[in-house]
């Protein structure tokens, strides 16, 4: 145990020890006052920003921006802090003028760190977490009120600006890709087309379907030529009904009139029947034909069907950036703009010169009783008998017999009684063993 047990003991450290705690509190009192003129105030301006959702909503036309509201922020807040936009900042309000040998890298270091911006998210819809974000609040932390407000006030400005850049470029990147695509399937088809119309033109098959119009044309022939077969036997047939007995001139008049007919039915039917051949011939090629017809067919049909999704998304992306073109869609607003701040939100320098003052004392204080736990003096009978368990019969004031006096002769005595009183405790401990 130390040699401070009452407050007795602790007032006559105090008393014993001023010299050494004035000393140690007037230090601290100067380290203290220093330390507080050398800090500066620090102000602090924020500026408030609401994304206000879409005026026409999604369901009738949705927009073309992907993405959530918070990894929107996240990317704008990326470019914001890039190197070359604070650098633009501290340029545009002179920022760390009073510090020339600052390099750029420690100023845009300094700025970086005297900026935040952070998002509050949306009330969730149900149980999915959509990412949106309703308010985006931008402080800045700066040696001036000025330079607090402005700083905050250009953050605000720069992100807002990025977010609607933003959003007009990913939204006309997204109709120029579908424009891009819907002119490619076009040319794309027209040439499949004109190759369509140079085959059918090649193989004779200008009319759509030519290829079962011929196999009709056959079965009509046939039917046709039947026909005639039937007529030539029946005009066959009345020839060699003629009377024979009747005039000459009526029977001759007879046979040149079925001769006629017999001649007209058979050229019809002999012009009939080159048709039919003519006809047999070309479907004779036709499975090759029709092979190249279909897969003519098929191509057109999928570039068709390309053709028409991709021209319904450029509808839909022409719908998203009129809606971005007339702020109709997702849009930040000032909801409070930064002010110039009144008050630093430091500890002013009258505050930390009083902490400082208070902590020199405690400061003090404990270097003083450090020094009497390293060494420990019996320096009344109170004591002496607390710690050796002896009462003292009489007390005698130490009397300096040798001469030694100042600051050096009380230390080496102090050193002789704290001597005495270890010898004394030890004496105690072997009588008691």
């Amino acid at each position: 145990m130390g040699p401070i047990y009452t407050l007795a003991d602790f007032l006559d450290m105090l008393r014993r020890r001023a010299g050494l705690i004035l000393f140690v509190f007037l230090l601290g009192c100067v380290a203290s006052v220093f330390f507080a003129l050398s800090q500066q105030h620090v102000y602090s301006s924020s500026e408030v920003i609401q994304v206000e959702q879409p005026i026409v909503k999604d369901d009738l036309a949705p927009s073309t921006v992907d993405g959530s509201s918070a990894r929107r922020l996240q990317l704008i807040e990326q470019q914001v802090m890039a190197r070359n936009s604070l650098l633009e900042v501290i340029d545009k309000f002179g920022l760390y003028k009073n510090m020339p040998g600052l390099m750029q890298i420690e100023k845009v270091s300094r700025l970086r760190g005297a900026i935040s911006i952070t998002g509050m998210a949306a009330v969730r819809e149900g149980f999915a977490d959509d990412g949106a974000i309703s308010v985006i609040t931008i402080t800045a932390n700066m040696d001036s009120p000025e330079n607090a407000q402005a700083v905050a006030h250009e953050i605000a400005d720069r992100t807002r600006l990025l977010a609607t850049e933003q959003r007009e470029e990913s939204t006309r990147e997204t109709l120029d890709f579908f424009e891009q695509q819907e002119d490619k399937l076009i040319v794309e088809l027209a040439a499949l087309e004109a190759e369509l119309t140079a085959f059918r033109k090649e193989n004779d098959l200008s009319i759509e379907g030519s290829l079962e119009f011929r196999r009709d044309e056959i079965g009509n022939l046939n039917a046709s030529l039947l026909e005639l077969d039937r007529e030539i036997i029946s005009t066959q047939l009345a020839r060699t009904r003629i009377d024979r007995t009747a005039r000459a001139e009526t029977v001759a008049r007879q046979e040149r009139e079925i001769e006629a007919q017999l001649s007209s039915l058979t050229t019809q039917r002999r012009l009939l029947d080159q048709r039919r051949t003519a006809l047999s011939k070309s479907l004779e090629t036709s499975p090759e034909v029709e092979l190249e017809l279909a897969q003519y067919t098929r191509r057109i049909s999928q570039i068709q069907g390309q053709l028409d999704v991709v021209s319904t998304r450029r509808s839909e992306a022409e719908v998203g950036f009129s809606l971005e073109a007339g702020a109709r869609s997702e849009r930040m607003i000032t909801l409070e703009e930064a002010q110039v701040p009144e008050a630093a939100i430091t500890r002013s320098r009258k505050t930390l010169a009083m902490v400082g003052a208070v902590a020199s004392v405690m400061v003090a204080v404990g270097i003083a009783f450090l020094l009497e736990l390293l060494n420990p003096v019996v320096r009344s009978a109170r004591q002496m008998e607390r710690e050796t368990g002896l009462r003292p019969v009489v007390s005698i004031p130490m009397v300096d017999t040798d001469g030694r006096g100042g600051f050096k002769g009380r230390w080496q005595s102090r050193r002789e009684a704290g001597q005495r009183g270890r010898a004394a405790r030890q004496a105690r401990k072997l009588r008691q063993g």
